[in-house]
């Protein structure tokens, strides 16, 4: 019965990966493309409403293209007066026709661009936002503008096509009261008074990224230019009251970082890195080339907690932003890889026992979670558009499936695959399927049911063990149940480690468990003086195991 289980999770597996059904339903449009988002914003300290003019640069891929859709929040009864209402839309200096219903925009026009063409479509637009752009005080009670766009915000202040799929270029040119600094993506090409009252701000990234990632911070800031690495500006953006606290905690330890992920994975791919304390946010936002913290990690102090959200958001800038996940089924492939390449830089910089303490405590979060949500796997049927996306099992264990990946395939070719797939998939998207294939290239093996057990269940294996010494056999006799909830039944690799009386390091036997309950024996000649599972901490379980 259990060897029939195991070849129909193997089966279920070559149709999941093969197959690759797209669960995420968000109405994605193959025949066109947006090359470049032009922003161009008004804001003001008498009122929250922004003034908004967008520039969509779309390339046409098919014939007979007559119609766009694009995402932006509308002023409907639900929001109190606020959202965006579409003032009108030009192409080639002509207006064109449009309708705006709840959040969805329609442009329409009748003589359709030959493939390979790109169109300037100019919208014009005003309102308060909802969500999206915050406007209010920081902890110090100033004004101030900054944006959380994840997963799908954009929308309620930007016309854009909302989902990761479409990577674009992007510039913001911002009017804004003149006591106030700007803070956007790329590198800064202008900042002009352009009148007593007002100063003009214009940033432009020439890096294709999701419009998740579009970064927006007006405030009073403190700005201090750290240094460079390979050529990129190190910036820290923080509250004036916060100067010289700020200064401190973001002086390390980015440069490092940069270092860090440039070898192991690739280049890092955006003009600059500046890290911004917002009230945005609570923990941290990894919009490109220009990062969100919240206001409350800046102490002064150098918290572990603040170094931590740095290396991950900085993670971010190779797995999320330069390699991002083509649909939100596969969101894993930005936080799991995040998660786990924060630990392995304090590996790196901090030493293995930090590292590991950090994955035990990551597993304890698995099994916890797990407790109160015994649905959620890593990959499922899940869009942003109507639930949310991730959970901390999609940090968590999409950073544990990471780390037995690399023990079970060896480090270098766990290291070879990573490098693989970011340079096939730099500055685009990518699947779960695609990290599959360059894994399998580097290692020479087939992971089909690996990725499948692990990335597309909600189980976690709970294994429960015995052993007990025959002395007439002269052999150590031991069984281990899988006990989780529900059918499934993993295939796993399992260590023991066998110690014997006055043994420093045990000796370490590899077995293999894939049915409700496995029993082997090791040759003795005399009694261990303990057995322990899994003594190197490389398998994602909650294990019991005693002496019988």
């Amino acid at each position: 019965m259990h060897g029939r289980i195991v070849h129909l999770i193997f089966f279920s597996a070559l149709i999941c990966l093969t197959q690759q059904v797209r669960a995420d339903k968000y109405p994605i449009n193959r025949s066109i493309d947006i090359k470049h988002y032009a922003f161009e914003l008004t804001l003001s300290d008498s009122t929250d409403e922004i003034f908004g003019q967008t520039s969509v640069s779309v390339l046409f891929k098919d014939k007979d293209v007559r119609k766009l859709r694009l995402d932006l929040a509308g002023r409907t009864p639900e929001r109190n007066g606020k959202g965006m209402v579409v003032e009108s839309i030009t192409l080639k200096g002509q207006p064109i026709h449009f309708s705006h219903t709840g959040d969805e925009l329609l442009l329409d026009w009748s003589s359709a661009a030959e493939p390979g063409t790109i169109w300037v479509f100019v919208i014009r637009y005003h309102g308060m936002p909802a969500d999206g752009l915050k406007i209010g005080p920081t902890q110090f009670g100033s004004r101030s503008f900054f944006v959380e766009n994840w997963p799908n915000k954009t929308r309620q202040w930007l016309p854009t096509i909302d989902h990761p799929y479409i990577k674009a270029t992007s510039e913001f040119i911002v009017k804004a009261p003149a006591h106030y600094k700007v803070v956007s993506n790329g590198l800064l090409l202008e900042e002009s008074n352009i009148d007593a009252r007002t100063r003009l701000t214009h940033w432009k990234q020439s890096v294709p990224v999701s419009c998740w990632l579009y970064v927006l911070g007006v405030s009073e800031f403190a700005i201090q230019y750290v240094g460079e690495v390979d050529g990129r500006s190190i910036q820290t953006w923080v509250h004036p009251q916060n100067r010289e606290a700020g200064f401190y905690d973001f002086a390390e330890p980015t440069k490092d970082v940069i270092r860090f992920y440039s070898d192991y994975v690739g280049p890092y791919a955006y003009e600059k890195v500046a890290n911004i304390q917002s009230p945005s946010i609570g923990g941290g936002m990894e919009t490109s080339s220009a990062i969100f913290y919240g206001e409350d990690l800046v102490n002064g102090k150098r918290d572990v907690r603040l170094r931590n959200v740095v290396i991950h958001e900085l993670a971010h800038q190779w797995f999320g932003n330069a390699v991002t996940e083509s649909t939100w089924d596969d969101a894993w492939l930005s936080e799991g890889f995040a998660t786990f390449f924060t630990l392995l830089f304090i590996e790196n910089a901090y030493g293995h026992d930090e590292f590991e303490s950090g994955l035990l405590k990551a597993r304890k979060t698995i099994y916890d979670i797990a407790s109160r949500d015994s649905t959620f796997s890593i990959i499922a049927d899940r869009t942003a558009e109507i639930q949310p996306v991730t959970s901390g099992i999609t940090y968590q264990k999409g950073a544990w499936f990471l780390y037995m990946l690399r023990d079970m395939i060896g480090h270098d070719a766990f290291r070879k695959g990573i490098r693989s797939y970011y340079a096939a998939h730099f500055n685009g998207s990518a699947t779960t399927r695609d990290f599959m294939e360059e894994m399998e290239k580097a290692s020479g093996k087939d992971l089909t049911s690996t990725f499948e057990q692990w990335l597309y269940h909600p189980e976690n294996p709970v294994l429960k063990g015995k052993w007990t010494y025959d002395k007439r056999r002269k052999q150590v006799d031991i069984s281990i149940e899988q006990a989780q909830r529900g059918n499934m039944i993993f295939d796993l690799p399992v260590e023991l480690g066998v110690y014997s009386t006055d043994s420093q390091a045990p000796e370490i036997r590899k077995f293999r468990i894939n049915g409700k309950k496995t029993m082997f024996s090791i040759p003795m000649e005399g009694s261990p003086e303990k057995l322990v599972i899994d003594p190197r901490n490389v398998l994602l379980a909650k294990m019991e195991f005693s002496r019988g």
